[in-house]
């Protein structure tokens, strides 16, 4: 069995996603089904818009924002009218820096976000929008099945987009010392995009970050990936599915989506198995199944030169995957194995296939930022870790953790089980 699936001609009578799965998973990797430097936020968070005391020096610098954007090509009319109706909003900055308190664990992320009701309304989608995803995929590779699942994580398809004005929530950002230059470029871009006529600024909402549209991009990523796909003169990502479906296309398109491979796939991993082999190196499949790694379903995988990495997001009694480089087009969207993993099997699910065969345990603690802290500190003290110690449970502390595990025989995971917390006095 070859590992990759040449692309099929759509006919002219769409199958069900039933049938598109059934006729995309033989043993090998399936075709490849699917913006922002900020994932999508939650209803809450971008539902209140409260404009507080405007900090000392914010009028200045708006005046300096508005001869920034016309310097950079945007035409003084819009520059001033724009600028001239922007307000301080104080929730911007909160959002900005608050950190959650506790981390998520993979059970809870992974299932709030793949639920039935969205694999079901996704399939839906899937059927009702046919004409145009097979259209999005012709031009850009990308299925179906991905185009769905992003949309269905980044705005609930379609049904929030976030209720933040952009030009408030951007020049509240551009004018905090935080990160004022990045966020500078992403308000010039919001008023070039005014200025070119795609949607009014009292109708340019989004997430407090400035992520706009089905699929939430930000402005320079609209700028360089929006495209006009109904052909009535405009980049509308608001108002238009083709615009935003084909805009989305592109721009993984853009990153290097293979249209020829799957974004990845759940494994079975054989007993006594070296966990600390899920440190993020690429294996050619060949050698994954050398050691005995099957798919889910206990076949053998294929014998194959594609390279990938074994993730275990919620250490070893939960699911394991191996990731494709497509994973990494899905982690440059956002990034978030997490997420990664969440858009790929929501887009095979949406795709007819069946749930994970080893589920997320879920007794599985989540910690706290104070906890994490803790934890950081011990595996420094250790020189397990080299770090920040910021509280933030990512790749580094992973890596750390793993190191701590093999030196006391622990299985190498890199999870923060029971015996790695009680050794940080984590209880």
């Amino acid at each position: 069995m070859q590992d990759s699936v040449s692309n099929q001609k759509a006919k002219k009578t769409s199958p069900t996603p039933k049938a598109i799965f059934s006729r995309l998973a033989p043993a090998g990797l399936l075709l490849g089904l699917s913006l922002s430097a900020f994932p999508a936020l939650a209803a809450d968070e971008n539902s209140e818009k409260t404009n507080g005391a405007e900090p000392e020096g914010f009028t200045e610098c708006l005046v300096r924002l508005e001869q920034a954007a016309i310097k950079a090509g945007v035409s003084a009319k819009t520059a001033t009218e724009v600028m001239s109706k922007v307000r301080y909003v104080d929730r911007v900055i909160e959002l900005d820096r608050r950190q959650p308190e506790f981390t998520t664990t993979f059970a809870d992320y992974f299932n709030r976000r793949v639920s039935d009701d969205r694999i079901q309304k996704g399939r839906k989608l899937l059927l009702t929008h046919r004409e145009l995803l097979n259209r999005v995929t012709r031009d850009t590779g990308v299925p179906a099945p991905y185009l769905v699942a992003f949309w269905g994580l980044e705005t609930n398809f379609g049904s929030f987009f976030g209720r933040m004005s952009v030009p408030d929530s951007l020049s509240t950002l551009a004018c905090d010392e935080r990160r004022s230059e990045f966020f500078t470029k992403q308000l010039v871009a919001a008023l070039q995009i005014i200025d070119e006529g795609a949607i009014p600024a009292d109708q340019m909402e989004g997430s407090w970050a400035g992520a706009m549209g089905h699929f939430q991009f930000m402005p320079t990523v609209f700028l360089k990936q929006a495209v006009d796909a109904d052909g009535d003169g405009r980049r509308d990502l608001w108002n238009s599915l083709p615009d935003a479906m084909m805009s989305a296309g592109r721009f993984l398109q853009s990153m290097g989506w293979d249209g020829k491979y799957r974004w990845g796939r759940e494994v079975v991993l054989p007993d006594n198995f070296d966990f600390s082999l899920s440190d993020g190196r690429r294996l050619p499949l060949t050698e994954w199944r050398n050691m005995g790694i099957k798919d889910a379903f206990g076949r053998p995988l294929a014998q194959a030169d594609v390279k990938a990495k074994l993730i275990v997001p919620a250490g070893h009694r939960g699911p394991a995957f191996l990731a494709y480089d497509n994973f990494k087009v899905i982690m440059g969207w956002n990034r978030s194995e997490f997420y990664a993993i969440a858009v790929g099997h929501l887009a095979d699910r949406v795709a007819g296939a069946g749930g994970l065969h080893v589920p997320p345990p879920k007794d599985l603690r989540a910690l706290s930022r104070d906890q994490v802290l803790k934890l950081q500190q011990m595996l420094a003290d250790g020189n397990y870790y080299s770090g920040e110690i910021d509280g933030i449970l990512g790749s580094g502390t992973r890596s750390a953790i793993r190191k701590y595990q093999s030196a006391n025989k622990l299985v190498a995971d890199g999870y923060p089980g029971p015996e790695v917390l009680k050794s940080a006095g984590v209880e």
